[in-house]
């Protein structure tokens, strides 16, 4: 007769889970075993750290769209996943979380690993569960698949060690046996006719339409392209929709906010309609005022719709769907300048990019290694970012088309994240070409966790941005505040020996003529190759156009920064120097910025 754990992996093959993310412990031996006897038909990948493992299945369900799964045991096993579930919660990924507890009779006993975790995860799991015996397991296991795919969040199952092994010789009379399907039932899920047309009528009113892109359009870029040229409209990109447009599409501007670009965010300032696709881009600071632009937005949760803006019709339903019934509703607009104006100013963002990605000046500079990473990115590849300076460097330095897959924590703007992120990826399709950029904090806090990828014999490639600081923190407390930099030195690690000593491949960049030989050896070598490159400590993360109150702040945090000269004079280089003042005359963005711009 099958046990609990048997009915629990069961119950996930049936539903098509095929990878499990985990760390073995004894408060979860009966699942291990369970998963040891049907290897062939469920992998369990061991990761070095049970955060990875949340990561890692917060992500896998990013780039497959089916539900991740993440193990871990009692205790210390169970907390150590939080981080990676909020990551799954806040982009709204369905995640299953299993762990393990003590003895069922002991628990609330003060013994060892005595974590009552179905009330730790009661604010990050929209459903949650402790297990009771066999026969529940049969209901809430399915149940629990079913919750987190239908409500897009993170479920959570609780077992005890014994329970794992107890059979289901007994159950009440009213629990038969059986009673669940073990399968998902979707659902068509289209706007009203009314709001349809509402939604026609304020963009084909409108002159200067703009559009807002975000994850939820990424698998709608034929319609998505198709509805911004028959408006007009340039599009901006939340971070999480990089691939909804290629970044060299004429149609966009590119990323918006404090990571973006100058013409995202003019497009904004100057629209007098705004359409928003499958985005809660949390920033509002960066839409347009309220007052100069009416709203339409697209998405499949009534909740976030009107979240971030005041929008005047609200289209629920999956974005590819809505655009198409939309599109016979709107006219094609005759005057194109609103866009033209915007192509016109991206040419000229580009350029000054170029100008900092061709820059042979000494200590290297980080958007000339990042750029020429990029530029090796295979065409159906997936890139994946950390969070930190280097998420800005990967937005605006690396062009990607549609056919690539792109991730980062977006909502929780997690450190940390990105090498946990590769490896999903590699999980979700060991074929496709893996590529990360990471900075070397948020690398240093997984290195041990390369040594998975090498286990796993990953083609990926991960550039690390080493510039020996918590860069954007220094940043921030510098033009949010006013401070002078503090407690953001990094000690050195050298990352390429540490790749080495791993059984992966390590190289190493420090000037701007080792660039391409460098990345020319690194990419011709198969398997986990790490790139470390050390750039200047001291370029600044600029936004595309400062704000009064950010420069202010800067200049007064100045003065008492380390390497406040180093400083001043990459500023005055261009192109830095005038997106430092190109700011100055717009309205001030909120003082309220906080952390990672960010991203959904």
């Amino acid at each position: 007769m099958r046990n609990a754990a048997d009915i629990l992996i069961d119950t996930l093959i049936e539903w098509d889970v095929r990878v499990i993310f985990g760390l073995p412990g004894d408060g979860i031996n009966g699942v291990m075993e369970a998963l040891r006897k049907r290897q062939d038909q469920i992998r369990f990948i061991q990761v070095r750290h049970e955060e990875s493992a949340a990561f890692m299945a917060s992500a896998y369900a990013k780039f497959t769209g089916n539900l991740g799964v993440c193990l871990a045991t009692s205790g210390p096993g169970g907390t150590h996943l939080l981080t990676g579930l909020y990551d799954a919660k806040l982009d709204q990924m369905p995640v299953l979380a299993i762990t393990g507890t003590q003895y069922h009779d002991l628990i609330e006993t003060f013994t060892q690993q005595d974590v009552d975790l179905t009330r730790v995860f009661d604010n990050v799991a929209i459903y949650n569960a402790h297990v009771s015996d066999a026969s529940h397991m049969e209901n809430v296991a399915s149940l629990a698949c079913r919750s987190a795919l239908s409500r897009r969040g993170v479920a959570h199952l609780s077992v005890a060690n014994d329970v794992q092994e107890m059979d289901a010789k007994s159950r009440s009379k009213r629990n038969r046996p059986k009673h669940v399907p073990n399968r998902y039932f979707h659902g068509r899920q289209v706007p009203d006719d009314s709001e349809l047309d509402r939604a026609a009528r304020i963009l084909n009113d409108a002159r200067k339409v703009a559009v807002l892109a975000g994850r939820g359009a990424v698998g709608a870029q034929a319609e998505l392209r198709e509805i911004a040229d028959l408006l007009a409209a340039p599009v901006a990109k939340a971070l999480l929709g990089k691939t909804a447009l290629a970044d060299d599409d004429p149609l966009t501007t590119g990323g918006i906010g404090i990571l973006g670009t100058a013409p995202s965010q003019e497009i904004m300032e100057q629209c007098d309609a705004v359409l928003i696709v499958g985005s809660s881009f949390p920033y509002i600071e960066y839409y347009p005022r309220p007052e100069a632009a009416r709203g339409v937005q697209i998405d499949s949760d009534p909740q976030r719709i009107g979240l971030r803006f005041p929008v005047d019709a609200g289209l629920v339903g999956e974005a590819r769907e809505t655009l198409r019934l939309l599109k016979p509703r709107l006219n094609s607009k005759t005057d194109r300048s609103f866009l033209e104006q915007a192509q016109t100013a991206m040419s000229d963002w580009r350029r000054k990019m170029e100008t900092m990605e061709t820059d042979r000046s000494a200590p290297l500079k980080a958007q000339a290694v990042v750029r020429a990473f990029g530029r090796r990115v295979a065409a159906d590849g997936v890139l994946v970012a950390d969070s930190g300076q280097n998420t800005e460097l990967t937005a605006r330095h690396i062009d990607l088309g549609t056919e690539n897959q792109f991730a980062v924590s977006g909502a929780l703007a997690s450190m940390a994240s990105g090498l946990p992120y590769a490896i999903a990826a590699g999980a979700a399709d060991p074929k496709r070409p893996i590529y990360a950029v990471i900075g070397d904090g948020g690398f240093g806090m997984q290195l041990g966790e390369f040594s998975t990828a090498v286990r796993m014999a990953l083609p990926l490639k991960i550039l690390v941005i080493c510039n020996g600081m918590l860069n954007q923190i220094a940043w921030e407390q510098m033009m949010f505040l006013g401070n002078p930099q503090f407690a953001c030195e990094l000690a050195p690690i050298d990352f390429a020996k540490a790749a080495e000593a791993m059984g992966g491949h390590g190289f190493t960049i420090s000037g701007f003529d080792q660039i391409e030989p460098t990345l020319e050896e690194a990419f011709s070598v198969a398997g986990p190759v790490v790139i470390q490159a050390f750039v200047d400590q001291y370029e600044p993360m600029m936004p595309p156009k400062m704000p009064k109150n950010y420069a202010k702040n800067f200049r007064e945090a100045l003065a008492d920064t380390s390497g406040h000269q180093a400083i001043e004079a990459n500023v005055s280089r261009s192109p830095l120097r005038e997106m430092m003042a190109a700011g100055e005359q717009e309205k001030e963005l909120s003082e309220n910025t906080t952390d990672l711009p960010g991203i959904p």
